[in-house]
């Protein structure tokens, strides 16, 4: 809070001058001073002053000697009370403006002086409070100027102050008691009680936040105001500020200004950490003392008066900012924010009334305002300045719509929240999905003018797009459903939220009457619908029409008039109503009939002279004659019978307005004989009888003819009406003579008339009921004879009650039934008459008491009953009930209700295909209303991913789609969904979509087929030159080959040189004309051919494609083009490929005879090919070919011939005719011509490889020897290498066998137990290592290698071991020996060879004893290994066995190590028996494990005595002096101390009690406190709760206890803090507030109920007060408890007693550690253990002070 001075008001004066009093008015406008010449001066809000008044005497005439004592406005700003020392009080009326006329309004005198006064907010104005010099405080009353005591005390009351909310006020008094006074408005709290008591006299005081009191101790203390305790004290120097004379809270109570000697103290309370803080002291030279202080109730002003007479002005904030250049929010307090406006300087007071601190400020529209505070929400409307402050638990994206004057809508997480402008609570809420404007309506009707019943406060809304729910927000219920078969476009309510109006996506317009619930259908199409403003008249457009209701009511009646255009709006101003609509170029204005319109407002108003004057002027129409008809019934009902009777007159209701002119003659009749006013006729008894007889209320017309004893005139009543029971009745009531005689008639007259039913009523009556239930049975009413056998208990034969059963079973009253055999306990056929009539709530309930078995099957039967009735949702419990859960949420999915589908469904098997189906249901319905994440999530609950895939694709929401499928499916289920898809989007012609989902599944060749499918080869192409660029060529070839089939050429040319050029380059371009070219010449396009192949191709192309023409011509006409071209050679050419070998050589001998060889080629080709083997041998011949002609009769196997030819004409061709006859001979397996024909061609080799081919290795073998010896060799190797291929065993023995040594020990080295038994392998790898010992030295080491590595992977170590022995390898051969584990042969041969050698056996031998787990052999061969290996592997009880046979130092060591992994494992308990059992090491390496030992045993240490900590302590002491010694760390070290100090009490503390000690004991564990955190803080204080507890300490036992529940309290929450623990108990103490709170609780469930119970029984002990036991500091003399050695006020410390753990005040030491104790306590306790009971050192008891 900051505070700047503003302005002076008055100045100071050079003497005393004292201002007396000062207040600011509750609406923040006036400012009213009293100076000490008792004059009032007024001021503005602006510090300007605007007038003043003398005040006056008690005795006008007597002198002016009084004081003004204190001086109040009144809650409504329009009085002023002041409070003389004269014994009165005066209240003046100054009104609310200025200039208004002032006026002693009220005095009240009293017997002794007035010390001061206020004005609580109770009543309004009319109480007053003020206190008087005789201790009492009394009340005055306005209205009745009367006073009484409020209550009394036993001294002076010297100031009063009014609680923030006007509900209380406080009083302190002379003797420093404050006393609390609530009104009756208050509650619970009302009453007085002393509050508490100040140490001095309570001058200053006030009530905000807490109870603030100053006096002239210069000390400010604060109380607070519910319990009077005392919260917080801040003392000050009595020089500086002498004393305090008054004190002021700010509006919101969280600041407080203390007036003091030249200065003002500020005090701020911090809602955080729940305390109050001082502020900056504002300092004022020759001030002197300040005498009053009061602040402007909007809290931006504070005003302080000083002794001579000053009155300053300062601006109180806590900042101030502009927010966009419009409004200026001015900060006056955490909780309240002034907000301005700049343009007009209007302001209003933004407060939060529970005190929240206000984190935000926004203004909407530049009229709304909306803050927020942690807990609550304030909305607030700048017209109106009203404010609301509601609870909220927002999200922060909260959507607020102002569509409504009167209410907020707050849209938040599918929840609207309605907050009424003025009121601090919410209004209404519902859930909905649909919140836009047009799909909401409220409507706010709550004026007092208006009557109870037609206050209304209603909502309608969407529950879906096709449900309207009409909610009633003051009660909550829901007043109606509306359920449409087509989506909801826009509703909205009237002004009187009777009638609803809303509109569907097919535009059709519908009314709804809220109070009939019926529907009408208005209009089939409507593009525009309204309520015209403040009225209930409809005006909606149905194409060219305008269509206006006058009457609602009678939605049948409509006025149509033709339009042009569009309507835009409605105007309703100056007395007229328009319609716009837009025609195009042109608005138009429409005007409606006014009066029609205003007669509705009539009627809201109840003004049904003017209401009917209006009817009257209009043709009667059907509009008008609804309007007429509900004029008359108000009339009527108002007793406006003059009006109803010209509306009766008016509807042609002749019958009703005689009536009426008769009741209207009867009202002038009792006017004159009554003597009456003419207006108080209609109050005659006989007018009102007359009028509700008109209105058929004759009961309360017979109640007024009997009010005024007019006994005759109402039995009159009742016979003209035939109602002779009703009359019967008045006349036995009243005693009349004939009564008896007009029973008799009326019965025979009933029986007469056949209406049994009302004779035996009249029987019932009677008591004649044996009677009356014949007459029952006989007029057909078993109901009724069933209600009198059960009313009064008639016993009738059995006979009767099955005639009474069987009866109301004929008549389907199957309910009475069952209630009629109930109650005659006749329960089964009860529950049967039930079911049979759909009773089946009264079945359930019989059921329930009688047959529980019978319950399931009713509540199934009632939830079909009631799916039959189309009542799904109130069949939902029923099936739930029965244990039916898939009908249940078919029901609930029928009745739209979702989230009680999915919660019944949640809690089902998962894996139900029933379940599944309805999960697909409900996420089709938010697919439906595109809430695509809620889908997507009961698609995947429905085990469908596809559908939730399919469901993103149709929505183009490809990544969330893709997402859902890279989850929840395989990649081919992705592939096979995206295809399917891809196709329907195909389908529909979405090729750019459906590419997108053949892209995500990369499968680019399902889009490139859909293009080309769709012909779309640009898209097509794009795609396989990005996807398939290798196949760009071959698909422009294949689209080239698909065009030409269409005929379309030139797009194919195209494509088909594409083609060619992507796939082969410039080369291919060639190959891309020539397909061309083979396109137009198949489709007979010559001349394009020919363009293709001479622009591509060149020439020489082009020649072809005119060949390719003439061939296709043929003949003559193909020669000729050839000729006309040019193109001779070509012609012959063209000539014998047609076979016409004449033509061809008369072309040739006479053009070109050089081509004439080629003729006779081609021709002897020819004949060939026909079989003429002679003649084309001769024209082969004759081509100089006699080599084809040759191969002609090898190819034929015509041998003689092709020898004949070749010896005459060719003979190198002989050998060749040889080889061929050959191998013609050797394919027929006839090898000995084939032999001779061989060697006479000299192709030895041939022959030989010919019988290698064959299998005949030893023929080749035998030819190679006689004629070609250089080839034996080489086949001996082909004979090596097939026999490897057989087997390496195989081919090792032959190439061993063979003498090829070198290749039998590559075959042996290939030898593997697959080959052969392991044996059989054994004996050739020992010969393979033999050879190469012997005959192959140069792979012997390969052969040491395998070999060796072979045989112990086969297990022979003891033959691998010999090889190596064999070649000295003796290192070699001991590992061998080691890999075998035969140790005895290892050991043997390593003795003989070297002392390493041996050593490494022995270390191998262990390490693989280790290995195996072969411990206790370990042990024997070596001790110290045997050791390591049980530390290592974890086996502790052995390790500790061998341990303790040796040294103590190993021992410990072994221990600690031991300690280590039990520390490790978290087994802390475990580690108390290891070192009590085997001491502690003091090696360094060892103080981490014993400290996070410690640690923690923290949470695991009993109080019982069971565990050795004695032991453990002295250990740990052991550790600690080591660890100074070695200069640890002093943190480590402190923590060790704690730790030791902690179980220095726990080990004490059983030994103490045993030894006799309990106090000793109990001080031990109740100083634990002072190391929570170290143990855990729940446990610390349970333990020294339990402690005190079980010491008698009851007060200190309940304070810890009860901070033990705070702390498990703190536990539950997901984030504990100690921030959230009240600290107040230990202020006191040297106990710690700052803490670490773990999670898991470490005191057990059972003793800590245990305590809580304790705590509840304990707290209403009204003996038990909730403090620590305090001792003084000897230093500064602050209370401190008396188990604390440091003070919490100035620090200083003492040392603890080492024997209690309390403050050691004489102490005395321990001789050998030094450590410091209380001398009383040590002595009594070593007196009987003899030692010191932290070193266990022998001691002796101590009497001389240290």
């Amino acid at each position: 809070m900051q505070l700047r001075h503003v302005k002076t008001l008055q100045p100071a004066q050079p003497h005393v001058a004292r201002v007396t009093a000062s207040c600011w008015s509750p609406n923040s406008k006036r400012l009213a001073v009293a100076d000490h010449y008792r004059f009032v001066h007024l001021f503005d809000e602006n510090g300007e002053k605007r007038d003043k008044f003398s005040t006056k005497p008690i005795d006008s005439r007597g002198p002016k000697t009084y004081v003004v004592r204190g001086m109040v406005f009144s809650p409504d700003s329009s009085k002023l009370a002041i409070a003389q020392s004269d014994n009165a009080v005066f209240v003046y009326k100054l009104g609310i403006d200025w200039g208004e006329k002032k006026s002693i309004c009220n005095k009240f005198v009293q017997n002794c002086p007035v010390t001061c006064v206020c004005w609580p907010h109770v009543r309004g104005n009319e109480l007053l409070v003020f206190g008087v010099q005789d201790g009492k405080v009394r009340i005055g009353t306005l209205a009745t100027n009367m006073c009484r005591n409020l209550y009394g005390a036993d001294s002076a009351v010297v100031s009063i102050a009014s609680s923030p909310d006007g509900m209380g006020l406080i009083s302190g008094h002379a003797d420093g008691s404050i006393h609390r006074y609530y009104f009756e408005e208050a509650g619970a709290l009302a009453g007085s009680a002393k509050l508490c008591v100040h140490p001095t006299i309570p001058q200053a005081l006030a009530w905000g936040q807490s109870v603030a009191v100053a006096g002239n101790d210069c000390k400010v203390q604060f109380y607070d105001a519910r319990t009077g305790s005392a919260q917080q004290s801040f003392p000050y120097s009595m020089a500086e500020d002498r004393d305090f004379d008054c004190c002021a809270f700010n509006p919101s109570g969280h600041s407080l200004v203390v007036g003091a000697y030249d200065r003002l103290r500020v005090f701020n309370y911090n809602v955080k950490q729940e305390k109050w803080e001082e502020g900056a002291h504002k300092t004022f030279e020759n001030l002197h003392s300040v005498v009053s202080l009061t602040w402007k109730h909007d809290g931006s002003r504070l005003v302080m008066t000083g002794l001579c007479g000053s009155v300053d002005m300062f601006d109180a904030c806590i900042k101030r900012y502009l927010y966009k250049g419009k409004f200026e929010f001015t900060y006056v307090s955490h909780s309240q924010v002034i907000v301005k406006r700049l343009s007009t300087g209007t302001r209003i007071v933004l407060k939060s009334q529970f005190g929240y601190e206000i984190v935000r400020v926004n203004v909407y529209q530049d009229l709304y305002l909306v803050s927020h505070t942690p807990t609550t929400l304030l909305v607030g409307d700048l017209g109106s300045c009203k404010l609301s402050e509601v609870p909220w638990n927002g999200s922060g994206k909260e959507k607020f719509v102002f569509d409504n004057p009167q209410v907020c809508m707050v849209c938040n997480a599918g929840e609207l929240s309605l907050i009424e402008y003025g009121r601090n609570e919410i209004l209404g809420s519902c859930r909905t999905e649909h919140m836009a404007p047009h799909l909401l309506s409220v409507r706010v009707n709550d004026s007092p003018d208006l009557d109870e019943d037609k206050r209304q406060k209603i909502i309608s809304y969407l529950v879906d797009r096709q449900t309207i729910c009409i909610l009633d927000l003051v009660t909550g219920i829901r007043i109606a459903t509306i359920q449409h078969n087509s989506k909801i476009v826009w509703l909205e309510l009237n002004k009187r939220a009777t009638k609803l109006l809303f509109k569907d996506k097919s535009h059709q317009l519908f009314l709804y009457d809220i109070g009939t619930q019926m529907r009408a259908t208005l209009l089939n199409y409507c593009t525009y619908v309204s309520w015209v403003p403040d009225s209930d008249v409809v005006v909606a457009q149905n194409r060219g029409d305008l269509c206006v209701w006058y009457s609602i009511d009678a939605p049948d009646r409509v006025a149509i008039v033709p339009i042009k255009g569009d309507v835009e709006d409605i105007e309703r101003s100056d007395g007229k109503t328009e319609v716009i609509v837009d025609e195009g170029i042109n608005t138009v204005a429409y005007g409606l009939d006014e009066s029609l319109i205003e007669f509705d407002g009539a009627m809201e108003d109840k003004d049904y002279e003017k209401a009917c004057d209006l009817l009257e002027q209009i043709t009667i129409t059907p509009e008008t004659e609804a309007m007429w008809q509900t004029l008359s019934q108000l009339a009527l009902q108002s007793r406006k019978l003059h009006i109803a009777e010209r509306c009766y007159a008016a509807l042609g209701d002749v019958a009703k307005a005689r009536a009426l002119n008769k009741i209207g003659e009867l009202a002038q009749q009792a006017t004159s004989e009554d003597k009456v006013l003419p207006n108080q006729g209609y109050d005659h008894y006989s007018v009102r009888a007359a009028l509700e007889v008109l209105n058929k209320n004759f009961k309360a017309a017979e109640g007024i003819y009997l009010e005024h004893n007019k006994v005759n005139d109402a039995v009159a009543m009742w016979e003209e009406l035939f109602r002779f029971d009703e009359s019967i009745a008045v006349a036995e009531a009243k005693g009349h003579r004939d009564a008896e005689k007009m029973r008799k008639f009326y019965y025979e007259w009933l029986m007469e008339t056949n209406q049994q039913d009302k004779a035996a009523e009249l029987r019932e009556r009677e008591g004649k009921f044996a009677e009356a239930i014949n007459l029952y049975l006989e007029g057909g009413l078993p109901a009724r004879a069933a209600h009198v056998v059960n009313t009064y208990q008639v016993q009738i034969p059995h006979q009767q009650l099955e005639a009474i059963a069987t009866a109301l079973f004929k008549a389907h009253m199957n309910e009475k039934a069952g209630d009629f055999f109930e109650k005659l306990d006749m329960c089964e056929r009860a529950i049967q008459a039930y079911r049979k009539g759909h009773s089946y709530r009264r079945a359930v309930d019989l059921s329930r008491r009688k047959f529980p078995a019978y319950v399931v099957s009713l509540e199934d039967e009632w939830g079909d009953w009631l799916v039959e009735q189309k009542q799904v949702d109130a069949a939902i419990n029923h099936y739930t009930e029965a244990h039916q859960e898939m009908k249940a949420v078919t029901s609930a999915i029928n009745a739209r209700q979702w989230t009680k589908a999915i919660q019944i469904l949640d809690m089902q098997d998962q894996h139900d295909p029933t379940v599944l189906r309805h999960y697909k249901t409900i996420a089709t319905h938010y697919e439906e209303g595109h809430q695509f994440s809620e889908a997507e999530k009961y698609y995947l609950k429905a085990q469908l991913p596809k559908d939730a895939v399919a469901m993103y694709t149709r929505n183009n929401m490809w990544e969330a789609a893709h997402k859902v499928a890279k989850v929840h499916m395989s990649d081919q289920q992705i592939v096979d969904l995206y295809v399917d898809q891809a196709r329907q989007l195909e389908l529909q012609g979405k090729f750019k979509d459906a590419e997108q989902l053949y892209r995500k599944i990369q499968e680019p060749d399902l889009a490139i087929h859909m293009y080309k499918k769709a012909k779309k080869y640009d898209d097509m192409i794009r795609l396989v030159a990005q996807y398939r660029i290798s196949l760009l060529g071959k698909t422009y070839l294949t689209l080239a080959q698909h065009l030409e089939k269409e005929g379309n050429y030139k797009q194919a040319e195209n494509y088909y040189i594409q083609a060619k050029t992507e796939a082969t380059g410039e080369d291919g371009a060639q190959e891309g004309w020539k397909a061309a070219v083979n396109m137009y010449r198949s489709a007979k396009l010559w001349e394009d051919a020919i363009r293709v192949a001479k622009t591509h191709g060149g020439i020489g192309p082009s020649r072809n494609v005119v060949i390719a023409w003439a061939l296709d011509l043929g003949g003559d006409q193909g020669s000729k083009l050839l000729t006309r071209f040019g193109m001779v050679e070509q012609a012959i050419e063209y000539c014998y490929n047609r076979f016409l070998f004449d033509t061809a050589f008369d072309l040739a001998s006479r053009a070109m005879p050089s081509m004439i060889p080629q003729v006779h080629l081609k021709h002897a080709l020819y004949l060939e090919d026909e079989g003429h083997f002679k003649a084309a041998e001769d024209e082969f011949i004759k081509a100089s070919k006699p080599k084809e002609a040759i191969e002609m009769y090898i190819h034929t196997h015509m041998w003689p011939d092709a020898m004949r030819v070749a010896t005459a004409y060719e003979q190198s061709c002989i050998p060749e005719v040889l080889i061929a006859e050959a191998k013609f001979a050797f394919e027929r397996k006839d090898y000995s011509h084939a032999e001779r024909f061989l060697l006479e061609a000299n192709e030895p080799a041939m022959l030989v490889n010919l019988y290698k081919e064959a299998g005949m290795h030893s023929e080749a073998r035998r030819i190679a020897q006689e004629h070609a010896q250089h080839l034996l060799q080489s086949i001996n190797l082909d004979e090596g290498k097939r026999r490897a291929d057989e087997s390496p065993v195989q081919a090792a023995r032959y190439y061993d066998e063979s003498g090829e040594w070198e290749k039998a020990v590559d075959e042996y080295f290939k030898v593997t137990p697959d080959h052969a038994p392991v044996d059989e392998c054994v004996e050739m790898w020992i010969r393979c290592f033999n050879l190469c010992l012997t005959k192959q030295n140069d792979q012997l080491a390969v052969a040491r290698k395998i070999i060796i590595e072979k045989l112990v992977n086969t297990q022979r170590y003891e033959q691998a071991a010999a090889l190596l022995e064999s070649i000295e390898d003796y290192r070699g051969a001991v590992k061998v020996y080691v890999v075998g584990k035969l140790w005895n042969k290892a050991i043997s041969l390593a003795g003989n060879v070297s002392q390493d050698l041996e050593e490494y056996v022995q270390s191998e031998r262990l390490r693989s004893m280790k290995e195996e787990g072969e411990g206790e052999e370990l042990e024997k061969v070596n001790p110290d290994a045997g050791l390591e290996f049980y530390v290592e592997t974890g086996k502790w009880e052995k390790a500790m066995a061998l341990a303790r046979r040796r040294d103590d130092e190993t021992r410990t060591e072994v221990a600690a190590k031991w300690v280590e992994a039990l520390v490790h494992d978290g087994e802390f308990e475990q580690c108390l028996e290891v070192v009590s059992k085997d001491g502690v090491s003091l090696d360094f390496r060892f103080y981490a494990a014993y400290a996070a030992m410690a640690k923690g045993l923290m949470r695991h240490l009993k109080t019982d005595g069971t565990q050795d900590l004695v032991s453990i302590r002295f250990g740990l002491f052991q550790v600690l002096e080591q660890m100074k010694k070695t200069g640890q760390p002093p943190e480590e070290l402190a923590a060790m101390e704690k730790y030791l100090q902690v179980l220095h009490r726990y080990a004490m503390a059983p030994i103490m009690k045993q030894e006799g000690f309990p106090d000793f004991a109990a001080k031990l564990m109740v100083t634990v406190v002072r190391f929570a955190g170290v143990v855990p803080a729940d446990k610390a204080f349970y333990d020294a709760g339990v402690a005190a507890r079980d010491a008698g300490w009851i007060n200190t036992a309940f304070v810890f206890l009860n901070r033990f529940l705070d702390i498990s309290e703190t536990q539950e929450e997901d984030d504990p803090s100690v921030d959230q623990l009240d600290n107040a108990d230990f202020v006191e103490s040297d106990i710690p507030f700052d803490f670490e709170i773990l999670r898991e609780p470490a005191v057990e469930s059972e003793p800590a109920e245990a305590a809580r119970q304790w705590v509840l029984s304990m707290s209403v002990d009204r003996k038990l007060e909730q403090v620590l036991p305090a001792v003084k500091c000897k230093k500064c003399s602050s209370n401190n408890w008396e188990g604390s050695v440091k003070c919490h006020s100035c620090w200083d410390e003492v040392d603890e007693c080492i024997v209690s753990g309390y403050p050691a005040a004489k102490k005395i030491s321990c001789k050998n550690c030094s450590m410091p104790a209380l001398k009383e306590d040590w002595n009594k306790y070593v007196s009987k253990r003899r030692m010191c009971p932290w070193c266990n050192a022998q001691q002796t008891t101590i009497f001389n002070d240290q």
